[in-house]
């Protein structure tokens, strides 16, 4: 194992640890079911239709923040593949006792994430990636949040021709109202480095835009229908793989 590798693992382990012994702020739970007909497959063009059903979990604990979400795609051969992402933070602020906060900033973090993909043909190997790096928690008037990190990647030597790079991960959140309807805009904008005779620097947008249907079943449900549009240049690093497809979306918050 690289020594990246056990670092990023003694994070992951450390923001586990204080998972567990945080109580928890507040913590979420949700199942999206998505259809598109524009994604991108290397070697396959840009209009392959895809079905994807995603749980995802996040949670704000005393000392940490997690993220975690899971999807599983059936694509227009009927090929499946299942990929995830485990992203806990742990923050130096709540851990020191120290106010960090400066200008638009809250906090400061220890970032990780680790990604896995299971696989399912020969153009889509099973790898794990393990990010580190700082993260920033930050105040912007009108969002529910809004986070910025930076990453070193150590990717798997096993998707072959690519190397390790930097990573700028953006997510947020708007909520707003019309007349009495609730909406709400998130999403999270990934940006990777080039490296020279490997993989081309990749841009993912991925936003969702989303009315809460949910409300006129009962005032505590969260039922959201609406769209995903994703904007992804070079995808997986290949150059010239762009996507940009608009995806059918409901998703239920337990």
């Amino acid at each position: 194992m690289k020594l990246t590798q056990i670092v990023t693992a003694c994070a992951l382990a450390s923001a586990a640890a204080f998972t567990q012994a945080s109580p928890i702020v507040w913590q979420d739970f949700s199942l999206a079911g998505l259809y598109g007909e524009n994604y991108a497959v290397p070697f396959a063009g840009n209009d392959n239709k895809q079905t994807t059903i995603t749980a995802e979990y996040a949670a704000k604990l005393k000392y940490s923040d997690v993220f975690f979400f899971v999807d599983h795609s059936w694509d227009r051969n009927d090929d499946q593949s299942t990929y995830f992402e485990l992203a806990p933070r742990l923050s130096i602020g709540e851990v020191t006792g120290k106010d960090l906060s400066f200008g638009p900033i809250k906090d400061v973090l220890i970032a990780t994430t680790w990604e896995h993909n299971a696989g399912y043909d020969r153009h889509n190997k099973e790898f794990n990636n393990f990010m580190y790096g700082v993260g920033f928690a930050l105040d912007i008037p009108y969002t529910q949040y809004a986070n910025v990190n930076f990453y070193k990647v150590d990717n798997d030597s096993k998707s072959a021709g690519t190397k390790d790079d930097y990573q700028m991960t953006i997510t947020y959140a708007v909520p707003f109202k019309l007349g009495s309807e609730d909406f709400l805009v998130d999403a999270f904008l990934d940006w990777s480095t080039a490296e020279k005779g490997a993989q081309a620097s990749e841009l993912n947008w991925t936003s969702q835009y989303k009315w809460n249907a949910g409300k006129h079943i009962s005032p505590k449900t969260k039922l959201y229908v609406g769209i995903e549009h994703s904007v992804w240049n070079n995808k997986y690093g290949l150059k010239g793989q762009d996507q940009n497809d608009v995806s059918a979306l409901v998703k239920y918050h337990f």
